[in-house]
């Protein structure tokens, strides 16, 4: 057979298939607006670091001005489009300097969880026996305490030997995402679990196994790559948990003082904001509007990648 004898659909390219996965995202609009809203918040919050972080700048977070207490709104001066607290500062700058910290708190325990909980997974079943056994009675040990009573000793446990190496407000962001990182890859542990022992009764795993090849090489080239999809669904629905966690903590009064967290505003604020005679309805509004939302968008990404990821779901088709 000659070249001219080929088929021309054959010999020809044919154009990158339409489906692929980022295409297929980004025709999403649960993820797309995730994405959307989530990159505003990030880069207004992390790109206003070098004002609010400035003490010389009246956008820094502590900047505090006796003339002003609990100024209201005020759309004319852009470091007063928040209005103030009770000790004049500007509640813009804490609400962004609060972002990039209930961000990083969240992103930071996220992957702590995740490195916890699929390596324990992948490690109980894969290895199986007793290995699985001890491992998952060590996670139902967990799972029976209150997550915030593991927190506090964790917090506890951590904070005075921190300290000694890094400053203290390092040492307390340090603290809080270990503590949070340290209590939420428990789920991660049993899904990652569940689904290595799911794929090792699949053909596949049978079949590597009679060619002979060795456990590292299934591991790594047939087994790892499938939990890819489960690891980054989760991965992304642990960043709000984490989130949230930080910002109840920051709101029962453990969080990362002095630095401000949407749930240290909240919490500070409360108390002036609900009063019934004068309320300053702003202190309370803001913080929790911006969490509201990060939380939202965060919570679109990651059912947008369940949908995308997961073969088995009828939303998967788009």
């Amino acid at each position: 057979m000659t070249a001219a004898d080929v088929p021309l659909s054959i010999t020809t390219h044919a154009p990158p298939p339409t489906n692929r996965l980022w295409r297929r995202a980004l025709r999403m609009p649960r993820v797309l607006a995730g994405l959307i809203i989530l990159g505003i918040i990030s880069v207004f919050c992390v790109g206003s670091s070098p004002w609010t972080l400035d003490r010389s700048s009246a956008m820094h977070f502590d900047a505090q001005n006796a003339a002003r207490p609990e100024y209201a709104p005020a759309l004319s001066n852009i470091e007063l489009a928040f209005g103030t607290d009770k000790l004049g500062r500007p509640l813009l700058a804490r609400c962004l300097l609060g972002g990039v910290i209930s961000l990083a708190v969240g992103l930071a325990s996220a992957v702590l969880a995740i490195v916890l909980g699929v390596g324990v997974g992948l490690l109980a079943g894969f290895r199986g026996g007793w290995v699985d056994n001890l491992l998952m009675r060590f996670v139902d040990i967990l799972y029976s305490l209150p997550y915030v009573l593991l927190i506090i000793l964790f917090k506890l446990a951590l904070e005075e030997p921190l300290r000694t190496v890094f400053s203290r407000n390092a040492a307390n962001f340090v603290v809080m995402f270990l503590a949070i990182g340290l209590v939420s890859w428990l789920t991660m542990a049993r899904v990652i679990r569940g689904q290595v022992l799911s794929l090792r009764s699949q053909p596949f795993i049978e079949a590597a196994r009679a060619l002979g090849l060795t456990e590292r090489r299934i591991f790594l080239r047939h087994l790892l790559p499938n939990l890819v999809g489960p690891i980054v669904i989760y991965g992304t629905l642990t960043v709000p948990q984490a989130i949230l966690q930080e910002s109840f903590l920051s709101f029962l009064g453990l969080g990362l003082d002095p630095l401000p967290s949407w749930g240290a505003l909240a919490s500070e604020n409360r108390i002036a904001a609900l009063n019934i005679i004068a309320p300053k309805w702003w202190l309370l509004v803001f913080p929790c509007l911006l969490l509201m939302v990060t939380l939202l968008s965060l919570n679109f990404l990651g059912d947008g990648l369940r949908d995308l990821l997961d073969p088995k779901r009828e939303a998967a088709k788009l």
